[in-house]
């Protein structure tokens, strides 16, 4: 049995790793931590953990708190991640990061979308957690850089076609959308139910800091420099990433081709489906699960592929993946306690 500790245990992303490690086989939940809910049950901040999880949260000092668990989840905030990750790993534990602070391999690219960076010295150990592209690295790592919900989103729907040469790089454009969670559980005026419901916009355009982390592992795929065109919105849902992506194809290659080269390189992931042609995902059939539906045209008239993709945010974008990671860094079967089927409606 593994013990876990939940760093940030009552953000929506410490709720969603309560709920998935849980129910886990091998692994227990020994430690929580919430400064603001200290000395509460999880369960009375989430009352859906109910006799599901009656841990207590608690306000650690750190030197106490690398002892209590083998396995740490660090759901805190960007710079908080950095200030704590390093006490982990000098103590021998491993760290499945869901900020920022790891996920940028360029200390200098960081500093200019975040701020100065203190543990500079883990960026080169910290491996980007997309397992569906990293699960060899992944599996030898004690540091893990947990994806944005963004990126995955972007690099799972374009990551065929990159490694293939398939597509102009100069030409990538992703629209994306997002549910409300995905701006933290924090009081945010823009996040209000007034503010949100009726409505539909973008924000950060030109500017939101997960355009750097899109475009350093969309390079890698692409063996080559490159810049997108990367516009979030925000929707007037609590969960779920719907992003369509767009970008000129580098050959003359039809629908079927296209088609048969994401069956190819996603055949042996559970967590990758790809819609039958003619059809295109949505956000219902994703949601509470760590799936990513992936829907892609071929438009002949502009030369360019078309491709949809959506996940639960708080799930394959945060709390899922990161427990996929888990298993992974730990030898477990990389589907434990990821098994929830979709909910709908």
């Amino acid at each position: 049995m593994i013990r876990a500790g939940i760093v940030g245990a009552s953000g929506y992303t410490g709720g969603e790793l309560t709920r998935i490690l849980s129910l886990h086989p091998h692994v227990e939940i020994a430690v929580a931590t919430s400064r603001q809910y200290a000395g509460k049950k999880l369960s009375q901040v989430y009352p859906h953990l109910a006799g599901i999880s009656e841990i207590i949260c608690e306000n650690v000092d750190i030197g106490e708190l690398v002892d209590r668990a083998d396995v740490f989840f660090t759901a805190v905030p960007h710079r908080t991640a950095m200030d704590i990750v390093p006490h982990f790993l000098e103590a021998g534990k491993k760290v499945v990061d869901l900020s920022a602070d790891f996920r940028i391999d360029d200390a200098a690219v960081y500093e200019k979308w975040y701020q100065p960076h203190s543990a500079k010295k883990y960026l080169d150990e910290a491996v980007y957690g997309l397992p569906e592209l990293n699960r060899e690295r992944i599996s030898s790592a004690r540091l893990v850089a947990n994806p944005g919900c963004y990126p995955t989103s972007i690099i799972l729907a374009l990551a065929p076609l990159l490694k293939n040469g398939m597509v102009d790089t100069r030409t990538i454009i992703a629209d994306s959308k997002s549910g409300t969670s995905g701006a933290g559980r924090g009081a945010n005026v823009g996040a209000l139910f007034c503010e949100v419901t009726d409505g539909f916009r973008a924000y950060k355009v030109g500017s939101h800091r997960h355009t750097p982390e899109i475009e350093q592992e969309l390079a890698k795929l692409a063996d080559e420099d490159l810049t997108i065109s990367f516009t979030p919105h925000l929707l007037p849902i609590s969960r779920g990433i719907l992003s369509t992506v767009y970008a000129s194809l580098r050959k003359d290659i039809d629908q079927q081709d296209i088609r048969e080269l994401y069956q190819a390189f996603y055949k042996n992931e559970k967590f990758v489906r790809l819609c039958p042609d003619g059809s295109f995902p949505a956000t219902q059939y994703v949601r509470g699960s760590n799936y990513c539906d992936i829907g892609l045209k071929v438009d002949e008239r502009t030369g360019r592929v078309v491709l949809v993709s959506v996940i639960d945010n708080l799930v394959k974008g945060a709390a899922g993946q990161a427990v996929q990671n888990m298993n992974l860094i730990c030898g477990f079967d990389e589907e434990l306690g990821l098994e929830t089927v979709p909910l709908f409606p």
